[in-house]
Order: C-alpha cells, then structure tokens, then sequence
C-alpha cells in the first residue's frame, strides 16, 4: 500500500493504548466518511504506540460519551500495538499526541521512508513521498481552531487531550476535540481521492 489508490484509501488513527482517544477517532472519522458518501471508499482503523491494553476492549467512559452523542460503542474492538507493516500499508496516519507522532515516524524510518520530525517532507505536510510513503499529521491539525504552530515547533500544542486520568468531562472534551477536526480529515482524503482518481485517468 502506501501511495493513494483510486479504490480504497486507508486511514489509522493512533493514540498510546488504544482504547481511549484513537478508537473514538476511529468511530467518529466512520461515521463522518459514511455521512459524507465515502464510507465504500475509506477504511478506518486505529492502533496504539503501547502493547498496555492489547486485547482490551474500548473504554466503559469513552464507549458512554460516544453512545451519549449517538455514535456506535465500539464493540468488538481490541485494543492492539501498531506495526510497521501497518504504517506503511496506510495512506494517512493520525496521532493524537506529538509523542505519538514521533513513534509513528521512527516506525515509518525503519521501514525506508524518510521524514523529519518538523513536519515538512512526506511524512508531515500532507503529501506523498516518491516511494509511496504514508502520510503522517497531527488529527488536529484539521481543526480550524486549534492553535497554529510553524512546522518543527510546538507540535505538542496540538496534542488531543488525554481523558484516561479524569472525570467524564476529560471524554467530554477529547470527543470535541476529536469532532473538531473530522470534517478537516474528510476534506483532506476526499482531495487525496481525486487527486488519484485524475491521475489514473
């Protein structure tokens, strides 16, 4: 995988155990591709940077905000560690923390694509390598009124809040976040397809 294909494009959003902020990304990214007439034409899935929960299911706390918001609960999940082959078989990768996105990178630079972790180049400002690399961004640098850093500096100013430590009110506000950007992360992929789509016309 990697380079876009005009058939199917792959999205993995990614936090560190995989059962909090990357599955309610996952299921909400779902629900907005459907909604958008593109559900045939993406596959979402996430992953964390951690082996922690493997196996676990998602959060009693984040399955109780997504249904509250009327979303699917997420059942079935299990929580898993990303691997390599899972980076370089997607075409965007979301991390939901600049510590994510460091992981993913180191991931992606074993496997022979090369990025630097200021964001500029394949793996951060949004286009493919020449190899066919993944694309690996920040989930909010798609939300319009997250904070605006230059590439390389303050990468965690855009880091989606951890809700794990807290009360409800942490679910609350890591699904805002998290919505905050999915209509962004729609755009993105819908340009992605047709930018594929005309080059194999």
């Amino acid at each position: 995988m990697g380079a876009v294909s005009s058939d199917v494009y792959r999205v993995m959003t990614v936090c560190t155990g995989n059962i909090c902020r990357s599955p309610i990304a996952e299921i909400v990214l779902r629900d907005r591709f459907e909604a958008a007439g593109l559900g045939d034409r993406v596959v979402v899935d996430s992953s964390g940077v951690s082996d922690e929960e493997h196996g676990n299911p998602v959060d009693r706390r984040a399955r109780r905000v997504l249904a509250e918001h009327g979303y699917d609960t997420g059942d079935g999940h299990r929580a898993h560690q990303v691997t390599a082959a899972e980076v370089t078989g997607r075409d965007l990768l979301l991390p939901m923390t600049a510590h994510h996105a460091r992981a993913l990178r180191r991931l992606a630079a074993r496997a022979g694509f090369d990025g630097d972790r200021s964001g500029r180049g394949p793996l951060g400002d949004g286009h493919h390598d020449g190899e066919g690399g993944p694309v690996i961004r920040m989930y909010r640098t798609f939300d319009p009124a997250a904070p605006q850093v230059r590439p390389g500096e303050g990468e965690h100013l855009l880091d989606v809040d951890d809700p794990w430590y807290g009360d409800m009110e942490g679910f609350e506000l890591c699904l805002a976040e998290i919505e905050a950007g999915a209509d962004g992360v729609v755009e993105f992929v819908r340009a992605e397809l047709e930018r594929a789509a005309a080059r194999s016309a």
